[in-house]
């Protein structure tokens, strides 16, 4: 396996992508990237000379993290903006801090970074709580389903819902 000399070129430029490219790469829709732009979610890395939106792999990535928060954990676009904020906060203070030798400042920044952290956490918990309810519910629903199944497989009427007796 060779290595990289100093002699060796440089590795070759991130490859930029056009919105429609990065829309086919994350399963987007050029509509959804550039809403996300307009909500501040994305920065573009660059515009070309004609102005089109050209991404990097990083905002592919950021691309790829929004979608997952969004489709597969529910998050809103609000929470996302929020989680996506501390996250830049997080780099910002962590630069501060090993900048600072000032141990007043220090303090003051890991406080900071504390109750940003603690702000995801109850974004977080906040997301938990709702759908240990969904599954309460659901579970609830189930339950009630299945003793309806229990009742025809025995051979007995299954008894009215609760709902249907109240509106007669």
């Amino acid at each position: 396996m060779s290595r990289l000399s100093p002699a060796d070129p440089a590795p070759p430029p991130t490859r930029l992508l056009r919105i429609q490219e990065v829309a086919a790469e994350t399963g987007l829709t050029p509509r959804s990237i550039r809403y996300y732009e307009e909500l501040g979610l994305l920065a573009p890395a660059a515009r070309s000379e004609g102005a089109y939106r050209l991404y990097d792999t990083e905002d592919l990535e950021r691309l790829r993290f929004i979608r997952g928060l969004r489709d597969d954990a529910g998050f809103s676009l609000a929470e996302i903006r929020r989680l996506l904020e501390d996250e830049q906060a997080r780099a910002r203070i962590r630069a501060r801090f090993q900048a600072s030798h000032d141990q007043a400042e220090r303090r003051e920044i890991l406080v900071d970074a504390i109750a940003r952290v603690d702000r995801q956490i109850e974004t977080l918990r906040t997301k938990i709580d709702r759908l240990e309810t969904m599954i309460l519910d659901a579970r609830a629903r189930r339950d009630h389903l299945a003793g309806h199944l229990e009742e025809v497989e025995s051979g007995r009427e299954p008894s009215p819902h609760e709902h249907g007796q109240a509106r007669r």
